[in-house]
């Protein structure tokens, strides 16, 4: 199993989530996170914000999902036909085990 963390524009969510519903990949955990990449902000005028808020996706798949989960994120949540700073950035990391705490079994 592998750990799919997505960090997107929280514009993009609901095409993101749609997406990945659409191809059978409901389960997620997603939250609402602030921080900044290798564009340390941004500037409008006089202000700089050095923190942004996106939205962290966070899903466990089998290993032969994980290049369509990742695949969908990537087309869905650019922005523009090149993509922008700060669409975001996606992570794969593995998961050893998992467990469902209602039946306290190892799945």
């Amino acid at each position: 199993m592998l750990a799919v963390t997505a960090i997107i524009r929280p514009e993009k969510i609901m095409d993101v989530q749609d997406a990945l519903y659409t191809k059978g990949f409901s389960a997620m955990t997603k939250t609402t996170v602030s921080g900044r990449g290798k564009e340390r902000g941004i500037k409008v005028g006089d202000v700089l914000y050095q923190e942004m808020t996106k939205v962290m996706i966070y899903m466990v798949v089998e290993d032969d999902e994980k290049d369509a989960v990742v695949d969908t994120i990537l087309q869905t949540a650019m922005t523009g036909e090149k993509g922008n700073p700060g669409d975001g950035k996606i992570f794969v990391s593995p998961v050893y085990e998992s467990y469902t705490i209602s039946t306290q079994s190892l799945d």
